[in-house]
């Protein structure tokens, strides 16, 4: 019988590690070596459901083995400002802080609006009236009912 507790145990761990990670930040999963915690080149399901339970562990603030709804609002706020502050430092190209239009600015960004552009403007005069441009939004599913959250995909 404990082997299958135990087994049950790691599974819900994993599980857990998934849930928290994807709700948190699906960018964000760890790499292999903070997996492989024992250094050994090899990740086991004890050391990712021990990861798991860090990770738990740092959202249960209050220690009571349950995620609250404010607990996981905090933990997810938390992530999420992280995620912030290391994007503007990546765009912050002169490290100002500040960001500028130009920084801002996509590579090719242009580029691609004016393929977009050329594509959708079915009269070819370089611009896109409002039948173009509905177009476009029926192709991408945002003229239908719930605002292109559910495109069609067949």
């Amino acid at each position: 019988m404990k082997p299958q507790v135990l087994m049950a145990g790691i599974v819900a761990a994993v599980a857990l590690t998934g849930f928290v990670a994807a709700a948190q930040d699906r960018r964000q999963t760890p790499d292999f070596a903070t997996l492989d915690a024992d250094g050994d080149g090899l990740v086991t399901a004890e050391e990712i459901a021990a990861h798991g339970q860090t990770r738990f562990d740092a959202a249960d603030t209050d220690a009571d083995g349950a995620i609250s709804a404010e607990e996981f609002a905090t933990a997810l706020a938390a992530r999420q400002s992280d995620r912030a502050d290391r994007m503007f430092d990546r765009l912050d190209a002169n490290n100002d802080g500040s960001l500028s239009a130009d920084e801002l600015e996509r590579p090719r960004q242009a580029e691609r609006l004016e393929r977009m552009i050329a594509r959708a403007d079915t009269d070819d005069d370089g611009a896109l009236n409002a039948e173009e441009f509905e177009a476009v939004k029926e192709r991408r599913g945002e003229g239908r009912r719930g605002g292109g959250k559910h495109r069609d995909r067949g």
